[in-house]
């Protein structure tokens, strides 16, 4: 296989906050593997917190590339325990793995959700994030975005004061991401005003190691809790179980679709609702993320809808969170 490394500077729409940092802008890696005239195309974004950059996973990539050459292409889940093999960081891994699922279905001439047996007449419907601002900016930035459900990013002094607010201005379904900021306590506190609120479910309202904390408070909870950071790896779902309703799995920091498809698997096994969720990624990686939702219970795939311009063409989704899925192989991606 051919190997090519594009690194891109995607500009958001708005300023987007959460608990522990600010950005306007998402620096991305996208992926692209050739064979038999087909190209397939994988994404990850670089991420601060986990000490990942474009030029790290660039370095990564170039150090096998040679050997990514002259891999013959069988199956992905092959590829990517060769890739693991390399010590890749996970995020290196998704964006290679990603596009060998894509390359993979093009050459087959089928989707992957077609590939994995699944159809989609049935899936969730994504979310649309509102990040920390001022009150009067969150309440802006949902009436310029009409949409069914939103998620709302939260860890202020005034959190459930911003929820009121928001309320006066849409009907629509709330989903709260505390990004580890609360107590066991306030989240007891809060979560009763937030179901009053139409709240559907808290993720990761505390810290990701405070696992005690979670089991302390899953069954006194009046609202669902979701594991974000607290679930990375395909090891941390079993340590999810009793302490979360439901884990949210992003397929930069698992290390691509190969490991998703087993935590899914393993997640519905143990009883937990199962979420897949975005780092906001391009229509790169949201397109891959799409051929998942007939597997899953929720879906956080609003990516590509916070940037000012896409770079690429896949999955669309309509104004009213129905998706659109490429009818070419793989994840259906094109780049603009």
């Amino acid at each position: 296989m051919e190997v090519s490394l594009k690194k891109y500077v995607l500009e958001l729409e708005h300023t987007f906050s959460i608990s522990r940092e600010s950005h306007d802008f998402q620096d991305s890696l996208v992926v692209g593997l050739s064979l038999d005239g087909k190209t397939g195309y994988g994404e990850a974004t670089a991420n601060p917190y986990y000490k990942i950059t474009v030029a790290s996973m660039m370095e990564e990539i170039k150090a096998i590339e040679s050997d990514i050459n002259d891999y013959k292409l069988e199956k992905p889940e092959e590829f990517h325990a060769f890739l693991k093999e390399k010590g890749l960081s996970n995020f290196a891994i998704c964006a290679l793995d990603l596009a060998c699922h894509d390359l993979y279905g093009k050459i087959l001439g089928k989707p992957l959700h077609e590939i994995w047996g699944t159809s989609t007449d049935s899936y969730p419907i994504t979310n649309y994030t509102i990040g920390i601002d001022s009150v009067e900016k969150m309440v802006e930035k949902m009436l310029e975005k009409p949409w069914p459900l939103y998620k709302v990013k939260l860890g202020t002094n005034n959190d459930i004061e911003i929820v009121k607010q928001l309320r006066e201005n849409t009907d629509a379904i709330f989903r709260i991401d505390a990004n580890n900021a609360w107590t066991p306590e306030q989240t007891l506190e809060f979560a009763p005003q937030l179901k009053e609120l139409g709240v559907e479910f808290l993720e990761q309202p505390l810290p990701a190691d405070n696992l005690e904390g979670y089991k302390q408070i899953i069954d006194k909870c009046v609202l669902p809790i979701i594991a974000d950071e607290s679930c990375i790896v395909e090891e941390d779902v079993d340590k999810c179980a009793g302490h979360f309703t439901g884990i949210n799995i992003k397929l930069t920091k698992c290390g691509g679709l190969t490991p998703a498809l087993r935590m899914i698997k393993r997640g519905k096994e143990l009883g937990l609702k199962v979420m897949v969720g975005c780092m906001t990624e391009s229509s790169v990686g949201i397109s891959a993320i799409a051929q998942l939702t007939p597997q899953l219970d929720y879906v956080d795939m609003d990516g590509a809808m916070l940037l000012k311009h896409d770079i690429a063409k896949g999955v669309e989704i309509l104004e009213s969170g129905k998706l659109i899925f490429p009818t070419t192989g793989g994840t259906g991606v094109t780049l603009l």
